[in-house]
């Protein structure tokens, strides 16, 4: 089974940088998408918010970008033990 995901988006909300008990640098963000979409082959305007999290030096160097600044991220999808939504865990990041 894969479980890959391609978003561009822009960092709308980061909180500071953390360190988990191992020490690991952590980071979340809430990320926001606006395109358009074709569906059904009918033109759709989409928005999506979504929270996402890095871990280690994907962590740290996005703990240096700015709010607003768009990029496209690559990672996978998985639930947390206490939450209901899916995160997104950032694997990769290229600069729009």
């Amino acid at each position: 089974m894969e479980n890959r995901v391609v978003l561009t988006a822009c960092i709308a909300e980061a909180e500071a940088l953390r360190y988990t008990p191992a020490g690991l640098p952590a980071i979340t963000l809430r990320l926001e998408h606006e395109s358009r979409q074709n569906e059904a082959g009918e033109p759709r305007d989409v928005k999506a918010a979504m929270k996402a999290v890095a871990f280690g030096a994907m962590a740290e160097r996005l703990a240096r970008q700015q709010i607003g600044s768009r990029w496209t991220f690559n990672g996978f999808l998985a639930t947390p033990r206490n939450g209901r939504n899916a995160v997104l865990h950032i694997q990769d990041i290229q600069q729009n």
